[in-house]
């Protein structure tokens, strides 16, 4: 029988591929899972480095990204575009790409035909989409093709009109039953995982507890199997607002201006580049240079003082 091995922050010659079957194993063995968004090479290459277990690329870039005022603009290729660029940063953690608003929804031909673009050209392990019951024959579809989906109940932003803004979810019993109910839903049609975004914590837990897949929660408490943040508001880069969920880890966004103000400073300045960034000329080459430019032709002197 064979062991299953849990991601861990060791080298990366002895760390191992995170797949379905581990994340689902490590429900089993009650080990909370880690997932962060990446949008780039650089942040998901740093982000595998540390360990983490599933990275998604959320259509959050809309917002954190490409400054859209919400996720409903972000397009297929967009999404694509960004997938890429995290498929040859991250090497060990399970890949998520998140489908966009209108990828799924129309049809279940063109909802596989898009999940598959996330595998086959995105570089994706996985799918994400949103909703209830009402995706089920979207998802035993896709499923059926091969390609593993995570679902995604609770605040769902692709329904943001529909829910009159970003509000909490399932606070009332009505709406936390039928949120139970299309947990259930969702597991017997496939999913591999549950997103759990913005609901009670005493409802998250209940939902984890029964379902034999497991939950990452936003928003909704440490009942769950794991957790996710949006990268940027971990870091403290996404500015225009903050989810009461969120815990910020470090505030780059104030780093970076700073940064960003002493470049500036410097080369009003003249104090950048300095000598140590300055590619240098060997003084016989640059004699030959001199030579070369002005024989015959006095004008073409070079002079050090006006170079400065």
């Amino acid at each position: 029988m064979s062991v299953i091995q849990t991601p861990t922050t060791t080298p990366s010659e002895e760390r191992k591929k995170v797949t379905i079957r581990l994340v689902q194993a490590m429900k089993t063995r009650h080990e909370r899972i880690s997932m962060l968004t990446a949008y780039d090479y650089p942040s998901a290459l740093l982000i595998d480095q540390a360990g983490m277990d599933i990275i998604l690329v959320g259509d959050s870039l809309g917002m954190v990204v490409l400054g859209y005022e919400n996720t409903l603009p972000v397009s297929m290729d967009e999404m694509i575009h960004h997938c890429k660029a995290v498929a040859r940063g991250a090497k060990y953690a399970l890949l998520v790409g998140d489908m966009p608003f209108l990828s799924y929804q129309v049809s279940t031909v063109e909802a596989v035909r898009n999940a598959g673009r996330f595998l086959q050209e995105g570089g994706m392990n996985a799918i994400k989409l949103e909703g209830g019951g009402e995706r089920a024959e979207t998802i035993r579809a896709i499923v059926n093709a091969g390609i593993p989906v995570m679902g995604h109940l609770g605040l769902t932003p692709q329904s943001v009109h529909q829910m009159g803004g970003y509000r909490p979810q399932g606070r009332d019993a009505e709406a936390a039953y039928k949120l139970v109910e299309d947990a259930q839903i969702l597991q017997e049609a496939g999913c591999f995982s549950l997103v759990l975004e913005s609901i009670p914590g005493r409802l998250a837990e209940l939902v984890s507890h029964r379902l034999e897949i497991p939950t990452i929660g936003i928003g909704a408490g440490a009942g769950c199997d794991g957790q996710v943040l949006v990268t940027h508001d971990l870091l403290g880069i996404f500015e225009r607002f903050t989810p009461k969920f969120v815990k910020r880890y470090a505030n780059l966004a104030g780093e970076m201006r700073q940064a960003f103000s002493d470049f500036i400073a410097d080369v009003r300045a003249n104090t950048f580049p300095g000598v140590e960034h300055t590619v240098e000329m060997n003084d016989d080459e640059w004699q030959s240079l001199e030579e070369r430019l002005t024989q015959g032709n006095s004008s073409f002197i070079i002079h050090d003082d006006a170079l400065r």
